[in-house]
């Protein structure tokens, strides 16, 4: 606002207002790859506020690159490392270039095409095979059936990936893609501190609207077929069971992985022992006292998962010197994740 400067001495004051979006200091980072004709492609910038997405990427007020960091943002991740580019060919070497920067907990694009969507799910393993774990979420169009939807999973059919359905509406009311939905679960996800606890329930902010609603029917379908379905209840959009695409092995049917939380908690509690046994043990000598030590120390990452019902048990843990060369450390261990609670039956004996 504009202010008239006085010569009389004394306290003057003025305000300004904005719909400000930031980053929450407590999530974690999201990729994001989508097309964008103001900024140069091919080059990752971290935004942390939808001001600076705006000033960066510009805003066409629909579902562009803006839009979809405000979502992100809104939902809880701290910061976006956003990709540019200038058409679909650009997708893959942004997806490799995101690969290689560490700490990000999700990539999400602006595409609904099946071939981006391989590409993504590459990357994302790719990159967690390099010990930088994370997890993609795709979206499907506006108006994929069920049967369509579940197809794509079964492509996928990966523990890494996400796919969100219904589509969005905008303010108008207007059909869009899921990939506002898929931005709005990726800032769940990343702000979310407890990887236990199930994404079912969570409520998705800043979205206008679902294109379409499902039946009981419909949402078993998608769930066990390896879709997270949204759905909107009084006003409020929130998800009903968040799952991957993970369904087959081979070709047989497999639900180890279809639980979101359970991948969420592997990426948890591996890299948290990493992380530990790296900071502690950067130049130590493979002696049975140093063994020792690094079972006392995975044994406490343990125990403090276990406290924080992260994991419901663990056992055999095992520490000793790999046969075949003298200066690796081979330590064994398993654990028991613990499962998020999205049903309760009750059955109640009435007496007449």
């Amino acid at each position: 606002m504009s202010i008239t400067v006085h010569q009389r001495p004394g306290v003057y004051s003025s305000y300004d207002a904005s719909t400000v979006v930031s980053g929450s200091g407590s999530g974690r980072l999201v990729g994001l790859v989508a097309v964008n004709t103001m900024a140069r492609a091919g080059v990752a910038q971290t935004i942390t506020s939808y001001d600076q997405a705006v000033t960066t990427f510009g805003s066409t007020g629909g579902e562009d690159m803006a839009e979809l960091i405000r979502l992100i943002l809104k939902n809880g991740a701290s910061g976006v490392v956003a990709v540019p580019v200038e058409n679909e060919s650009g997708y893959e070497p942004a997806f490799t270039l995101l690969a290689g920067i560490e700490d990000l907990a999700l990539v999400v694009c602006d595409s609904t095409q099946e071939s981006v969507h391989q590409r993504l799910k590459q990357s994302v393993i790719s990159a967690s095979q390099l010990r930088r774990e994370r997890l993609g979420v795709a979206a499907g169009a506006a108006d994929e059936s069920v049967e369509e939807l579940t197809a794509r999973a079964k492509n996928l059919n990966c523990e890494r990936m996400i796919l969100v359905a219904p589509g969005c509406v905008d303010q108008e009311g207007e059909s869009r893609t899921g990939c506002s939905l898929a931005a709005a679960v990726a800032g769940v996800i990343a702000g979310e501190s407890d990887p236990a606890v199930p994404l079912g329930g969570a409520e998705l902010l800043g979205l206008y609207g679902l294109s379409q609603r499902y039946e009981d029917n419909e949402l078993d379908l998608l769930i066990l077929g390896g879709v997270t379905p949204v759905e909107n209840v009084a006003g409020a959009v929130s998800v009903v069971r968040g799952v991957t695409t993970r369904t087959m092995s081979g070709e047989s049917i497999d639900s180890t992985w279809r639980d979101l939380a359970t991948i969420r908690v592997v990426d948890d509690v591996i890299p948290g022992l990493r992380a530990a046994l790296r900071s502690k043990f950067r130049r130590a000598k493979n002696t049975q006292q140093s063994q020792g030590a690094i079972r006392s120390q995975v044994v406490l990452e343990l125990e403090n998962k276990l406290s924080r019902e992260i994991i419901t048990g663990y056992e055999d843990v095992a520490v000793r010197a790999d046969p075949e060369d003298a200066t690796r450390c081979l330590v064994e261990f398993s654990f028991t994740v613990a499962h998020g609670l999205n049903q309760i039956w009750l059955t109640a004996h009435i007496t007449v």
